[in-house]
């Protein structure tokens, strides 16, 4: 049972601790170890943090991710991302909102994902815009 006012849990990965398989969890993870599979938590204040040794080697899937360290693998912060000087990402990035400081490294793509409904930029053709879709092309 819950107690109300209790802090939320912390969960650390301490340096020279290795853990195969995946993570689930719910408040605020710290990882300066090592950890090979996937990281995730759907709770919407969810926050993972991979210090200067930490190394993650699959999907992070986390609200907010604050990145000081390498992750291989591609990373979805539906919230906010992180990337200190140190960080080191070698996958796609999806991101709402991101900060990145000088020296930080992307090997991968940087993806901006809008909130759900939002059009952006893009724009529907009307019918008399859009390019004709039949070709007559004869072989001989």
């Amino acid at each position: 049972m819950a107690r109300k006012g209790v802090d939320k849990g912390v969960t650390l990965i301490a340096s020279h601790t290795e853990i195969i398989g995946d993570i689930k969890f719910a408040d605020q993870l710290f990882v300066s170890g090592r950890v090979t599979g996937n990281v995730l938590a759907d709770h919407e204040n969810a926050t993972v943090v991979i210090s200067e040794e930490g190394f993650v080697c699959g999907e992070v899937r986390v609200p907010n991710v604050v990145i000081n360290g390498l992750i291989e693998g591609d990373v979805y912060a539906r919230s906010k991302v992180e990337l200190a000087a140190n960080a080191r990402v070698q996958g796609n990035l999806y991101y709402k909102l991101i900060e990145m400081q000088l020296g930080a490294t992307v090997d991968g793509q940087l993806v901006h994902e809008e909130e759900p409904g939002a059009t952006g930029n893009v724009h529907q053709l009307s019918p008399e815009a859009q390019p004709n879709q039949k070709a007559d092309h004869k072989l001989d």
